[in-house]
């Protein structure tokens, strides 16, 4: 039997998880003011850099604002505020996806032009058996990130470095999750973006059939820069003031 690793979770994501709930249950109101960093760190027991990071953490999610002098306000929200994972929240800032696309462009970009390279017949059963799931995953959001998963992780172990793949699932904790959070960020922001998603995997799967590095390389790099502006659009847009 397999058993899925847990994963330890710094301070400042529990100190974030624990004000999301206070918000989402309405202990926290919209208006509300929060108590001062030093309070919260003392409520807490912890210390005033968690705190910060925690509520940069609701800020990017757009549940929080910062008023320079006054302090940090809970926001007035509609319900779908709340529909992503916290997870997702603690993410969505320029910093970190700047990083994270900059590692998964390095990782997946050598991964697709080596897996045209390497593949054999077997791996383009599986890449296009996790294709058609996408395509069928209409509705079905689990699927549909779990095969967009599978796509990604086979165009690594395609790639024959066995190095690579272990690259891909231990480099980051942040790496795995993100893929399907991002999915499922994007999936939220475009009408058509079940079409483009499965549009942007055949041209990857395409090259890599043809066993043309330099497309398929170009390929992943140009649906992964769509990611990165579909994401920065999203934070954009639950700042403040945005």
């Amino acid at each position: 039997m397999a058993y899925q690793k847990i994963k330890p979770k710094k301070i400042y994501e529990e100190v974030a998880e624990a004000l999301h709930e206070m918000i989402r249950k309405g202990e926290l109101k919209p208006g509300e003011k929060l108590d001062s960093v030093q309070q919260l760190a003392e409520n807490f027991q912890v210390g005033r850099s968690a705190i910060r990071e925690a509520l940069t953490a609701l800020k990017a999610m757009g549940l929080v604002e910062m008023r320079q002098g006054e302090g940090t306000f809970v926001r007035e929200f509609d319900a779908s505020a709340m529909i992503f994972p916290l997870s997702t929240a603690i993410l969505m800032n320029q910093k970190d996806i700047k990083h994270l696309l900059q590692v998964r462009k390095i990782l997946e970009g050598g991964a697709a032009a080596l897996a045209a390279e390497n593949r054999t017949e077997s791996d383009i059963e599986t890449l296009t058996q996790a294709l058609k799931e996408m395509k069928e995953a209409v509705g079905n959001k689990e699927l549909g990130e779990q095969s967009d998963l599978n796509f990604h992780l086979a165009i690594a172990g395609a790639s024959k470095n066995p190095m690579l793949g272990q690259l891909m699932n231990t480099v980051s904790d942040m790496m795995v999750e993100t893929m399907k959070e991002t999915r499922r960020i994007w999936l939220y922001s475009e009408e058509t973006t079940m079409e483009r998603l499965h549009w942007e995997h055949a041209q990857i799967l395409e090259a890599v059939v043809e066993q043309n590095g330099f497309k398929a390389q170009n390929f992943m790099m140009s649906h992964l820069e769509h990611v990165e502006k579909i994401l920065n659009r999203y934070v954009n847009q639950s700042q403040p003031g945005s």
